[in-house]
């Protein structure tokens, strides 16, 4: 078993909701590993440490916690995932200037998936990079628990897009 660290952040069934109302029922339903944050209304962070075989199985089955916990909680997202310039810097212990500069000069180096006023990237593929090209090595649990929360987080987004195209289809056919 490794313990794995990782954030889990949820849209509340009814946005009014009191937070704090949730929080006896995730404590009796597994979620006794987790720091909790109730500061945004009708939503809730919860900051896990749990012991499993893999990364995966320990960021699906808090998932499933919380969703026993608070039936009808949406994920919003896992993480780590989404990283900036500053995030991968403090991960990887070294300056932002350092990041930027082999973000956009060394080959190879990951594309952002976002890019904007701010730059983001998927922290597992940033991660990959700097251990194949750069030899940082980092603990394993971190590395497995960002490539868990990127295929959650990408996993939720297709879904969301797929079940997106099947009401407009539904809403077209109706229309027809």
């Amino acid at each position: 078993m490794n313990d794995f660290e990782f954030t889990l952040k949820f849209a509340l069934p009814n946005p009014a909701d009191d937070a704090n109302s949730y929080i006896d029922a995730l404590f009796e339903n597994g979620c006794d590993d987790a720091l909790l944050g109730t500061g945004v209304k009708g939503r809730i962070a919860l900051d896990f440490n749990r012991s499993a075989k893999d990364a995966i199985t320990a960021v699906m089955s808090a998932i499933r916690d919380v969703q026993t916990a608070i039936p009808g909680a949406r994920l919003i997202e896992a993480s780590p995932d989404q990283a900036g310039v500053t995030d991968i810097a403090n991960v990887v212990g070294v300056s932002r200037q350092y990041i930027r500069k082999v973000a956009y000069t060394e080959p190879g180096f990951p594309l952002p998936f976002h890019e904007g006023k701010q730059a983001l990237w998927h922290l597992y593929h940033v991660l990959e990079w700097f251990r194949a090209n750069q030899k940082y090595d980092y603990e394993p649990a971190l590395f497995e628990v960002s490539r868990a929360a990127m295929k959650i987080n990408t996993g939720r987004e297709d879904l969301s897009f797929t079940n997106g195209a099947n009401e407009a289809s539904e809403q077209r056919s109706t229309l027809a």
